[in-house]
């Protein structure tokens, strides 16, 4: 029996990254901020973003140009490594 693969991601192209963190007045800008670091050029139509229905958490969404699985990597970590955020989908 064969094993499964899952598809590879073909670089570069358009790619949906969430952001989740305690809610903060600056956590938009700065989730940005690093995400800039990594696929310059967001606009205000790549982000979109969403309060938990309590208020606690903060989701940002944000369509970047990924160019390769390393730049994603290093994204994820340097977002984990934080400790502002909670998880990166």
């Amino acid at each position: 029996m064969s094993e499964l693969t899952p598809p590879r991601i073909e670089f570069p192209c358009r790619y949906v990254i969430k952001v989740i963190g305690n809610a903060a007045p600056d956590f938009t800008d700065f989730v940005v901020t690093v995400v800039e670091r990594y696929a310059p050029g967001i606009t205000d139509d790549d982000v979109s973003v969403m309060d938990s229905s309590k208020g606690r958490f903060c989701s940002v969404r944000l369509t970047i140009m990924a160019t390769g699985e390393d730049q994603l990597k290093a994204l994820f970590e340097e977002l984990k490594a934080s400790g502002r955020v909670h998880m990166v989908l």
